[in-house]
């Protein structure tokens, strides 16, 4: 067994840390929030962000970032895209030589558009890095509800020994060379949700949603493609595996912020009521760079960029989809 720190008490970094726990590993979950951490421990759950999930009695939870993790083995990081480059150079003097960390984070970095890999090995250099993608709701990992993963590396070994300390009889873990391919599913697959989303809000069907979701994978693996994934991955489950899920449920938080702007709710209003980091709206811009960098065709990902941050109608935005010049697919 080994000792293990998840840095971000959020709902995923919590329900991997209970995950873990009760497979017999020694875990301690660093959060910021030191009001948070004293109820956690004396309550043992995560009423904000995973309620109804218990945290075992052995799971460590502390404010220190060294007693976090000093001499862990494997280090989950699970703070949002947003703040890994702050809270991974915060962290880099206590990481053990080596160490695996492995990122659960969906996203982009905004300024200087790298995966949330490489933003990681720029702050740490001494640690190996991996990715932990696909189709999985916080609420149903803690729940022990029966979920498939990935876990993406370029160094086989680190994913073997992964695969190995997270599996489990309720979570499987499928091993992947491609991390250019997850990193860049994962991310954009946040921004297909918000579309699916806004289509919910409007009232729109099934028809609409498929295509919306199909149309969005191909912008998916063109740009992965472009920037040396392979197109093989986003068939898998950090690909239409994650887009699935995150497209058709209510745990996502990422669809009911769309729901929300689909109905006529500003962009600042959905923030607020959704209460919880909207992955897909801090990763649309850096996506629509990428595109323009990559000379890569994203439609889609430029229309939900227009009404995130250019105030267009989203009806309009379809219309405007709708109406463009045929072409084969």
């Amino acid at each position: 067994m080994k000792k293990i720190a998840v840095i971000g008490a959020g709902s995923w970094g919590t329900a991997l840390a209970v995950m873990l726990e009760q497979s017999g590993h020694s875990v301690t979950m660093w959060a910021r929030n030191a009001k948070a951490v004293e109820e956690m421990q004396k309550t043992r759950e995560n009423k904000q962000y995973l309620p109804g999930v218990l945290l075992g009695e052995q799971i460590q939870i502390t404010t220190d970032p060294k007693e976090a993790v000093a001499e862990k083995e494997i280090v989950i990081s699970a703070v949002p895209s947003r703040a890994v480059r702050e809270t991974m150079t915060k962290f880099s003097p206590f990481f053990q030589q080596e160490a695996s960390i492995v990122n659960v984070a969906k996203g982009l970095e905004q300024d200087s558009l790298l995966r949330l890999s490489q933003v990681i090995k720029q702050c740490v250099p001494h640690c190996q890095v991996c990715v932990l993608s696909g189709p999985s709701h916080a609420e149903e990992v803690g729940k022990g509800i029966p979920t498939a993963c990935v876990i993406a590396s370029e160094k086989e070994e680190t994913a073997k020994m992964i695969q190995k300390e997270f599996m489990n009889p309720n979570f499987r873990l499928y091993t992947n060379s491609d991390v250019i391919g997850v990193e860049i599913g994962a991310a954009l697959k946040n921004i297909m949700a918000l579309a699916a989303g806004m289509s919910d809000g409007i009232g729109f069907g099934d028809n609409t949603k498929a295509a919306l979701m199909t149309r969005g994978m191909a912008e998916m693996t063109r740009l992965g493609i472009a920037m040396g994934g392979k197109a093989e991955t986003f068939a898998g489950l950090s690909g239409i595996g994650d887009l699935i899920v995150t497209c058709t449920s209510m745990h996502s938080r990422n669809r009911r912020a769309g729901i929300l702007l689909g109905k006529g709710k500003s962009l600042s209003e959905t923030l607020q009521e959704v209460k919880m980091v909207v992955e897909g709206v801090n990763t649309v811009q850096a996506a629509c760079e990428l595109a323009k960098k990559y000379d890569v065709c994203m439609p889609l990902t430029e229309q939900i960029n227009e009404v995130l941050f250019y105030g267009k109608d989203v009806r309009q935005a379809v219309l405007q989809l709708m109406t463009r010049d045929g072409k084969a697919e």
